[in-house]
């Protein structure tokens, strides 16, 4: 029995994704593909535009096995974190042969050989990295330089400055640290770039920046007429075997942004004002004081992110440390989950029942508990590994509450959540 992992976030799903699957399973021979796969919120430092389980159910319905739960500590933060949570899960199920990721090369041996630098820093390029930092690089501009420095390649920025790459190199990082028997497989990214904001006619994959931008403009306008032109506007870059499940969250108003979370994180943010936010994890001293100073003067996330955005400072990292301090998630917190070997158990959301062997397969050779539900929790986990747990909790709960302060209807209970089955 083979089996592929895949690291994803599905923000949303659409036909890049389903391919990736596809080839996964066909191009590395694999006969089970698990996922595992950001929660409620997403390494942007965002809420997810859609609820974990209905991304499950569209990852089995379009080829997965199974769908794992990346902690949140680890979700929504940096690349390497990210990498190192999702990367430590699937090797400690002790079941996976192969990692398939996305990448804008296709080359993954360049890209093994550049992990082995940064994960080994030879004297060489610890020097270039420091040179970097000394003419006032900042330290992702920096490693890329020392990067690019000691390892001559055609077009080395650009193999160092692509998104997918980034993460792809992040992702063969982590295996080498671990020393992991998984062997890294990549697929050359098709079609629109990561960054890519538009919808492009005639294309059938597009970026998820994309979609998203799409369906946030259309946000506000909430009418079967406008709900059936969105879908039409999105039908081409989505498969058509899940068209049903976009039409019912259209139809059900069931898509959260950051904006959307803007009380929460007012309150959050005057609740704590006076003592500043240097506690919790991705906080510089510089930002604590800058949101502080800001925290009164904002109309929604976005306005906030783009208030204290500098040269320094990206929107992104800004809008992990906001989705930080929303979940109280501490640096001491992240750093006790990294000492402790990241992450301690394999949360279910979903599963094909053709699957049953690979849970086996899972059952007998895991390092880890497999949590096929919230009641065994208790039972199975240490303290530390089951406050992570109730981060991931807290994180549903309060993507629940505002789903419901959206749309009007109940919030789910996470506690009674069932498994997504196919």
């Amino acid at each position: 029995m083979k089996t592929a992992g895949i690291i994803a976030e599905y923000n949303p799903f659409h036909n890049g994704h389903k391919l990736h699957i596809e080839r996964t399973r066909r191009e590395a021979g694999a006969d089970y593909v698990v996922v595992v796969m950001s929660g409620s919120f997403v390494q942007r430092g965002e809420p997810a535009l859609t609820d974990k389980y209905v991304r499950a159910r569209m990852a089995l319905l379009s080829g997965a096995d199974l769908v794992l739960e990346l902690p949140v500590l680890f979700s929504a933060g940096s690349a390497g974190d990210f990498a190192m949570g999702a990367v430590s899960l699937l090797d400690k199920l002790g079941t996976v042969d192969v990692l398939s990721f996305g990448s804008e090369c296709g080359d993954v041996d360049s890209l093994c050989q550049a992990a082995k630098l940064l994960a080994e820093e030879p004297a060489a390029f610890s020097e270039a990295l420091q040179n970097g930092l000394r003419q006032g690089k900042s330290f992702p501009a920096a490693r890329m330089a020392a990067l690019c420095a000691c390892m001559p390649v055609p077009d080395a920025d650009g193999l160092f400055g692509m998104p997918n790459n980034i993460l792809g190199l992040e992702y063969c990082r982590a295996l080498h640290v671990r020393k992991s028997a998984i062997r890294p497989f990549t697929i050359k990214r098709e079609g629109a770039g990561y960054h890519d904001a538009a919808l492009h006619a005639g294309e059938q994959v597009s970026s998820a920046t994309a979609l998203r931008h799409a369906l946030q403009a259309d946000d506000a306008v909430r009418d079967k007429a406008a709900d059936a032109a969105l879908l039409q506007k999105i039908a081409p870059f989505i498969p058509q075997d899940l068209y049903s499940v976009w039409q019912d969250l259209l139809c059900e108003n069931r898509l959260l942004f950051p904006k959307d979370f803007t009380k929460e994180l007012r309150y959050r943010l005057l609740l704590e004002r006076e003592e500043g936010f240097l506690r919790y994890a991705d906080v510089t001293r510089e930002l604590s004081d800058k949101l502080r100073k800001s925290c009164l003067d904002f109309q929604d996330w976005d306005m906030l992110c783009g208030l204290l955005k500098s040269r320094e400072i990206t929107y992104s990292r800004i809008s992990r440390a906001l989705c930080r301090i929303l979940l109280g998630i501490t640096q001491e917190e992240l750093e006790r989950a990294r000492k402790g070997d990241y992450v301690p158990y394999a949360r279910m959301l979903g599963f094909r029942q053709s699957a049953a062997p690979l849970l086996s397969a899972i059952k007998k050779n895991s390092a880890i508990p497999l949590l096929p539900k919230l009641a065994d929790a208790q039972r199975l986990l240490p303290g530390d590994a089951l406050s992570m747990l109730q981060k991931d909790i807290l994180a549903a709960h309060l993507y629940g509450s505002a789903l419901s302060a959206k749309n009007g209807k109940p919030p789910e209970n996470e506690y009674t959540r069932r498994l997504v089955l196919v």
